[in-house]
């Protein structure tokens, strides 16, 4: 087995993959995330998880190289990382009531034949009807700053959803392990 590199330093995505009980090491491409002109968050996030492993290729030679990138949907319009209370707060007031798809692309380079599987795996979280109160109570208490859509789905953010649909629910949090799974079993690794 070629041995496996996670371009991120998320540790949400860090975290997930050690659930497959595989060893990996971690490394942080040094890519631009900036959208293209006209292009569409499921372009945006396959384009972007094959940018992450390719950026790392030259450094690990020999590795099978996973890429990971999400973006959250809202009135088909992507929402950002919030970075500040105020851009949050503004993010889940949007969301109240309504409907967010997350969007996260999923790529696993193999280095040696220079083979990179490519997907884009969507998960909906339904929201509640939201307070500003309660929003704000949220936010003290776990600080979603580096989240797309404002919250941690692994966390207390649960409590703001009303219903989730979706083929796998770890891709909420950033890395879609069931379709990771299909992807290292084309590449010859047995699971479990």
């Amino acid at each position: 087995m070629l041995p496996l590199l996670l371009a991120s330093s998320s540790p949400y995505r860090r975290e997930l993959l050690e659930r497959l009980r595989l060893p990996f090491v971690c490394a942080s491409p040094d890519i631009d995330e900036s959208p293209q002109p006209s292009e569409t968050a499921t372009n945006l996030v396959q384009r972007l998880a094959r940018e992450k492993a390719q950026a790392l290729a030259a450094r690990f030679p020999g590795h099978l190289i996973i890429g990971s990138d999400q973006v959250a949907v809202l009135d088909q319009q992507i929402l950002g990382k919030p970075h500040t209370f105020e851009s949050a707060r503004q993010q889940l007031l949007a969301s109240s009531g309504k409907s967010v798809s997350f969007l996260t692309g999923l790529a696993l380079l193999n280095t040696d034949t220079n083979h990179c599987q490519v997907d884009c795996v969507r998960f909906t979280v339904h929201m509640r009807e939201l307070t500003v109160e309660r929003i704000e109570r949220y936010l003290q208490a776990e600080q979603p700053l580096d989240c797309a859509g404002s919250f941690k789905a692994e966390g207390l953010g649960v409590s703001l959803f009303r219903a989730t649909e979706g083929p796998d629910a770890t891709s909420l949090i950033g890395l879609p392990l069931i379709r990771l799974v299909d992807m290292l079993m084309d590449e010859g690794i047995d699971l479990p």
